[in-house]
């Protein structure tokens, strides 16, 4: 998990577009991460009970990274700059 300001209002604003494109990479390593996972599963390299326990932790960065791209966009917008383009 990247590293994350308590308040990043106290952030300039290229320390935010920075921190934007960080967590953006991380993204990418979750969705990387989940797909090596079910990957594993399908192969039967581990038991359902790894799977589920990896998928829920797996679900919880997901959902940690969506709140901090969530808050970064509200703080940039705020400040009357647009984010980074999303990139598909």
């Amino acid at each position: 998990m990247p590293f994350w300001p308590e308040k990043i209002q106290e952030r300039s604003l290229d320390e935010m577009f920075r921190l934007q494109a960080e967590n953006r990479a991380w993204s990418k390593q979750l969705r990387m991460e989940t797909q090596a996972l079910v990957n594993t599963r399908l192969a039967k390299s581990i038991s359902l009970e790894e799977y589920a326990s990896s998928r829920q932790l797996a679900a919880q960065n997901a959902a940690e990274c969506r709140r901090r791209a969530e808050a970064l966009s509200r703080e940039i917008e705020s400040r009357g700059a647009h984010p980074l383009p999303q990139i598909a």
